[in-house]
């Protein structure tokens, strides 16, 4: 049976050479990275996991690669194809960040993941899940009207991640949420950190672009939700994956 395409995949690689070509010129703007990365590392802390050989995936800036490597880690940093078997494996940990949201055979994703482990390997997989950016939907319904376009990805939510962690194999898989929260002055600027973070739309049917019209919208939907202070309060709904192999 053959995988539905939701995802392109030139976008998709397009979409990360921009996503890394943006986080080098300004890392410091990479808040969603950073705080995948400090939760990455305070559960390896709390496990006390010790040193080993690493793979780090989607973590352009490396606010995870380079703490690894403080801790003695050997890391490797290879984009490889989440889709297809690993060519190098035996690692005793995996760290995957924003990856898996966008593949089309995640099933297939996870079972690569947990064959690339070494015996006793640790893999943990963080990204948006369901009930990501609802703010956002409002606002793209409202500015999208009476024809609705497919503008924010399919997601994940906690019980069907477990399934699937289940089904791939791994043992004593965990799978739990937190919410990230963060304020914008303006749906232009929501819009721009997002593409920032490398979260920008990469549907294989990508939808039309906003008029200029529906972009007004778009404004005044923002400004109708903002508080007070005229900021919206946008929430991260943050999956992460942990099993063993």
């Amino acid at each position: 049976m053959a995988v539905p395409q939701i995802f392109s995949r030139p976008r998709r690689d397009a979409r990360t050479a921009r996503h890394q070509r943006l986080a080098a010129a300004d890392p410091a703007g990479q808040f969603l990275r950073q705080h995948l990365a400090d939760d990455v590392l305070d559960r390896l802390d709390f496990m006390q996991f010790a040193p080993g050989k690493a793979l780090v995936q989607g973590d352009g800036p490396g606010f995870l690669r380079r703490p690894l490597a403080e801790r003695g880690f050997a890391v490797h940093a290879d984009e490889f194809d989440e889709e297809l078997p690993y060519p190098v494996t035996g690692f005793d940990l995996i760290a995957s960040l924003c990856q898996l949201d966008t593949v089309n055979d995640l099933p297939g994703a996870l079972i690569h993941l947990r064959n690339a482990l070494a015996p006793g390997g640790l893999f943990i997989g963080c990204f948006t899940g369901a009930g990501s950016l609802p703010m956002l939907r409002q606002i793209l319904l409202a500015a999208d009207g009476e024809r609705p376009a497919a503008r924010i990805h399919p997601q994940v939510d906690n019980l069907a991640a477990s399934g699937l962690m289940g089904r791939a194999g791994f043992a004593r898989q965990v799978v739990d949420s937190h919410k990230l929260t963060v304020t914008w002055r303006s749906f232009d600027s929501l819009v721009a950190d997002l593409r920032a973070q490398g979260l920008a739309n990469v549907l294989a049917d990508p939808p039309p672009m906003l008029t200029r019209a529906a972009l007004a919208l778009a404004r005044a939907k923002f400004a109708e939700l903002a508080d007070d202070q005229g900021r919206v309060a946008e929430t991260f709904e943050l999956l992460t994956l942990t099993g063993w192999r």
